[in-house]
């Protein structure tokens, strides 16, 4: 896409060395979830849920947990149309991405979110997690489940997505 500063997961891969920590992060209209992985990269924690609020405050606040964290990467969920194709949700996330990468040279990459939500969610309801608790938890669960197949497929190949 043109303006898209964002990397292939090749590309990406390559700017990470041995040690460097990645963030996923699942972008919604009223917060962000962010998970972290490990130094080996291998297994994603949830994080934190940032409650939205203005771009700059927003853009600040996942920045300062990359630099507290050691975050040498970030893979942002992209939303897509269960039939693949883009919504509005993929544009304001894209524009979200543009952004972002005018305030940092952290690498960004996509990765497909679709159904991550209703994954977890499924999972914190067969937990018996009440309504409360789950909408608590789903964001940054939601971008550790993005993350984590994100992790999986760095680990043990498989087909490309962005």
């Amino acid at each position: 896409m043109a303006n898209d500063p964002t990397f292939t997961l090749e590309d990406f891969d390559t700017t990470l060395y041995d040690g460097d920590r990645v963030i996923g992060i699942d972008l919604g209209s009223k917060t962000i979830g962010l998970a972290l992985s490990d130094i080996t990269r291998r297994i994603a924690s949830p994080l934190e849920t940032i409650k939205r609020q203005k771009f700059t405050l927003d853009a600040e606040r996942l920045l300062d947990l990359c630099n507290t964290h050691g975050v040498f990467g970030m893979v942002m969920g992209l939303p897509l149309n269960m039939d693949g194709s883009e919504g509005p949700r993929c544009q304001a996330t894209r524009a979200f991405v543009r952004n972002l990468a005018q305030k940092t040279e952290i690498p960004i990459t996509y990765w497909d979110e679709r159904l991550s939500t209703a994954a977890v969610t499924r999972t914190l309801i067969e937990a018996d997690r009440s309504r409360a608790r789950r909408a608590e938890l789903v964001d940054k669960m939601a971008a550790a489940y993005i993350l984590q197949g994100f992790l999986d497929r760095l680990s043990y190949g498989g087909p490309e997505q962005y």
